[in-house]
């Protein structure tokens, strides 16, 4: 049986996740792929993620989330500078959703409304009948983000939370959005109202790294933070009548498939 399907689909699977998902067991599994004792992990990681030694710099690694966290190589991820389009903030795998009254992120069974995302209500009321776009992150993504749009950024807010898998299987059973641990800022933009950038952390993720965490002015694909180990979200928050997401891109999310996006790249235009 899949270890996934055991935890999230099993009753002595469930009772697992208890002790699994705490953040203590979290940042205990960070505190060891941060020191050199996890440097043993780094082939067998890169080997079974297969990743492209060509497009990452691949030395100096002292330990497995120096691998992890590893920078792209200079030039391989351009950002979009015509200030009319909206871009990625990370690689990923791109879903775009309405968000139609109380309703978003229709995951399998399960839905979240932006209020119990967000533990705002006002801030949530300003984004119905807006775009909330989803950004997943598997294992051997690119794990460094940046700012989706040049603006003015509010302090971020973070929300503690027990850490799970964002893996399909795991949307199935549990409310995976609102257990995880995430931070978010608001940036108030010129082109494109004020967009929510929310980084969500996934079980074995001890930390959601961002740089800034204060008030500040922040630039268009500047580096935001990164995620350390496991899989993890970004999602971007949009008010209504402010951007038009690419046509392909909303036919694959009205299919139920997910678009292939890059750090940098386009995903749509100012309306």
């Amino acid at each position: 049986m899949d270890l996934l399907h055991f935890l999230y689909d099993t009753a002595p699977g469930r009772a697992l996740l208890v002790p699994l998902s705490s953040r203590t067991l979290s940042k205990l599994c960070g505190a060891f792929l941060d020191c050199r004792l996890s440097k043993p992990l780094i082939k067998g990681f890169i080997r079974k993620a297969d990743i492209d030694p060509e497009e990452y710099v691949m030395d100096g690694f002292t330990c497995f989330n120096d691998c992890f966290s590893r920078h792209v190589k200079e030039g391989l991820r351009p950002v979009e500078q015509d200030p009319e389009i909206m871009v990625a903030p990370s690689d990923g795998l791109l879903s775009v959703w309405r968000i139609e009254e109380d309703t978003v992120l229709p995951l399998k069974q399960s839905s979240y409304t932006v209020r119990s995302l967000l533990r705002d209500s006002k801030l949530a009321k300003r984004y119905q009948g807006g775009l909330c776009l989803v950004y997943r992150l598997c294992v051997n993504h690119y794990h460094r983000y940046g700012y989706v749009e040049s603006g003015r950024k509010s302090a971020n807010r973070f929300i503690p939370g027990a850490l799970h898998t964002v893996r399909p299987v795991a949307l199935e059973a549990r409310p995976v959005f609102i257990e995880n641990c995430r931070e978010y800022t608001c940036i108030k933009t010129k082109r494109f109202g004020v967009l929510t950038q929310m980084e969500i952390g996934a079980m074995l993720v001890g930390k959601i790294a961002n740089h800034e965490t204060g008030c500040a002015e922040v630039e268009r694909g500047a580096e935001k933070g990164t995620f350390l180990y496991g899989g993890s979200t970004i999602v971007v928050l949009v008010e209504p009548g402010k951007v038009l997401v690419d046509p392909e891109i909303l036919m694959a999310s009205e299919h139920g498939e997910e678009t292939p996006v890059r750090y940098g790249q386009r995903v749509g235009k100012a309306r």
